[in-house]
């Protein structure tokens, strides 16, 4: 197989010498990937990337765009991820690429990220808004989000529909506007409806789904087309076991495919709209974690031909020539999850995105013509699967008895014995942690500490029982789960009890520090990435936001109880150093939450340092931010856990 680094040739960085494994440098984990948002022309023939760049000047992301036929490049398109933060690239047609991106805001005193869309045409060489300068003149204000895209209309390569508010009577709802790729105009196709927050098309590009929310009540409305009868589907409220959502059409404009619970556990359904009943028909589930993901379809064939799951990146196909397709990557790409992420519009030729516990990150062309798969890329190019540890998946009991799923990582050809040990709950908290490729972990083992990062109960993927039994729950059961996988790991031998800290990031940084405010006998030290630290704050700081009710029914909104269950209100009981890291345009948790718990702990005497990212998001989206965290974290781990 030929190794052809197509996308990343001119700023080509000499892999690791493995027998220097153990001591790489801090930017082969800390820096942005290497190449990201890969993505296909539509007639296959030209690749699209998102590029990082490095030298003395300047230290940022580039567009580059490969025509495969003629080996040429250009890179018209540069961000240091500071105004604004490249979020996607993907192909609107032969000629244009289109860009989402976002920044940081204000609206009406309260703290906003607003996205945009971008197109870069290659014919015009020139990149510009997707609308025109006169397109906002007829809204009643300009909209917060103007880069949702609801169907790339592959009939129509020259429009795209996209939803938007700010339009007609019911202007704070979102309409769906056919935009023109060439002129920037807009026309409306489907008219705002009250509480409708989202449109779905069908596979003819008619708009047939709305999802109606009013605060924490939600229905599924279906119309025969845009602006049409609407009639009830289904009505279910956030975090209800009767949810069902529709993820898409498939060629008969009939059968919606949706995800619902089955038997305790999410799973894919498909149900004919011509049956009054709405009987839902099981397509896929998996017996031990919740199906989530996306439909693969064939425009070609025209039917859905597999599902992209949630689970370890795994692709479940049904059409007999994707199965062998699929067959074939997996015996050539071993050990790795090979996601087929992109085909051209003809289907013989492919990008393939491979990666695994101990791969972080490949890329691949293929052609079925020629029977040939070629590495384009590599996302971490310091980062080959020689120098890498393996996490392994384990599992103990939190006191009350519930199991709880985890995953340890040690540092590579050392013995798991009695090391010192980052305890690293995940952020979300709905969310979860895996054996896939994690530079957070990989970088803690690499500098010689194990580390532990558990699913506890509110993770994502274990089902509906396991997931609510999170909900109003920060600071109590939850946070006992992380508490007893610490215990679990001393117990093994594995972890020394003397050189233990508690790490994490957003809801994992709330985690880390109740960690050492209620137990602060167990850990030496405390890193909090953008954590939250207040949680009465939290909440209250939400009534800006048109989401309020749901933060209350997933935290609380007993005031004096979220106090309690906050770290700045136990604050005193700290013993052990704490650092804090948070950037200033967060609009996930704002940095408040970092500065007060600073200027808290400070007034206690206590050890602590705050570390503030200047235009910093929740992300760590610019490369110095996050070779800044790295670097302090590192400096911190040493200094309290003794590791040189």
């Amino acid at each position: 197989m030929k190794r052809i680094l197509w996308l990343i040739a001119f700023m080509f960085v000499q892999l690791p010498n493995i027998a220097q494994a153990n001591a790489l440098p801090v930017d082969a984990f800390a820096s942005l990937p290497d190449v990201s948002f890969v993505t296909l022309s539509p007639d296959g023939t030209k690749i699209a990337s998102l590029i990082r760049i490095r030298s003395d000047k300047v230290d940022g992301q580039i567009l580059g765009i490969r025509d495969i036929n003629t080996n040429k490049d250009i890179f018209p398109v540069q961000t240091d991820n500071q105004k604004f933060v490249i979020l996607s690239l993907t192909w609107a047609n032969n000629d244009i690429v289109l860009i989402k991106a976002k920044y940081p805001a204000i609206r009406r005193g309260v703290p906003t990220t607003e996205t945009r869309l971008m197109k870069y045409s290659l014919s015009d060489d020139k990149i510009s808004s997707v609308f025109s300068k006169r397109t906002f003149s007829r809204f009643q204000f300009v909209p917060q989000i103007q880069s949702s895209i609801v169907d790339y209309l592959d009939n129509d390569p020259d429009h795209i529909l996209m939803s938007i508010s700010g339009l007609s009577s019911q202007s704070q709802y979102e309409s769906v506007i056919q935009v023109s790729l060439k002129s920037g105009g807009v026309k409306l196709k489907q008219y705002a409806e009250k509480y409708i927050e989202d449109w779905i098309t069908d596979r003819q590009h008619q708009v047939r789904i709305g999802i109606y929310r009013d605060d924490t009540s939600y229905r599924i409305y279906e119309q025969p087309q845009a602006n049409g009868d609407m009639r009830l589907l289904w009505e279910f409220e956030i975090f209800d076991e009767n949810a069902i959502w529709p993820i898409g059409f498939d060629h008969d404009p009939n059968i919606l495919y949706v995800n619902a619970y089955h038997q305790g556990l999410k799973a894919i359904f498909k149900v004919n709209l011509t049956d009054p009943d709405l009987t839902k028909e099981l397509v896929y589930q998996n017996e031990h974690y919740d199906v989530e993901g996306q439909l693969i379809y064939s425009t070609l064939k025209q039917k859905v031909i597999g599902i992209d799951t949630n689970i370890e990146g795994e692709f479940l196909f049904w059409d007999q020539d994707y199965i062998k397709l699929n067959n074939g990557l997996n015996q050539v790409l071993l050990e790795s999850h090979n996601v087929i992420n992109q085909l051209s519009d003809d289907e013989r030729r492919y990008l393939v995105y491979s990666t695994g516990p101990i791969e972080s990150g490949t890329y691949f062309y293929g052609d079925r013509d020629k029977g040939e798969l070629y590495p384009i890329a590599y996302r971490y190019s310091q980062l080959p699967p020689e120098v890498l540890s393996r996490p392994k998946k384990v599992n103990y009991n939190a006191r009350d008895g519930l199991a709880i799923e985890a995953f340890l990582t040690t540092p590579k050809n050392t013995e798991a014995k009695h090391l010192p040990t980052i305890i690293f709950p995940h952020g979300g908290p709905i969310s979860y942690d895996s054996t896939s490729f994690d530079y957070w972990a990989q970088f803690f083992a690499n500098r010689g500490y194990a580390v532990l990062q558990m699913n506890f109960r509110g993770s994502a993927g274990y089902g509906y029982q396991f997931m609510t039994s999170g909900l109003k729950n920060w600071g109590l059961e939850m946070q006992n789960d992380v508490e007893d996988g610490a215990h679990w790991l001393i117990e093994q031998g594995i972890a020394d009890p003397k050189r233990m800290c508690i790490v994490g990031a957003s809801y994992g940084g709330y985690a880390a520090l109740m960690g050492v405010a209620k137990t602060p006998d167990l850990y030496r030290c405390a890193i909090s990435v953008a954590g939250v630290t207040d949680l009465e704050y939290l909440v209250k700081s939400s009534r800006g936001y048109d989401n309020s009710k749901i933060v209350k029914k997933q935290i609380g909104d007993d005031y004096d109880d979220l106090y309690q269950r906050s770290p700045i209100s136990k604050a005193a009981n700290i013993k052990v150093p704490v650092l804090l890291i948070h950037g200033t345009k967060d609009r996930v948790v704002g940095a408040r939450h970092s500065e007060e718990m600073y200027d808290t702990l400070n007034d206690l005497h206590k050890s602590v340092k705050y570390v503030e990212l200047e235009n910093g998001d929740h992300y760590l989206s610019n490369n110095k931010h996050r070779l800044t965290t790295f670097i302090e974290i590192e400096r911190f781990l040493a200094a309290n856990l003794g590791v040189k």
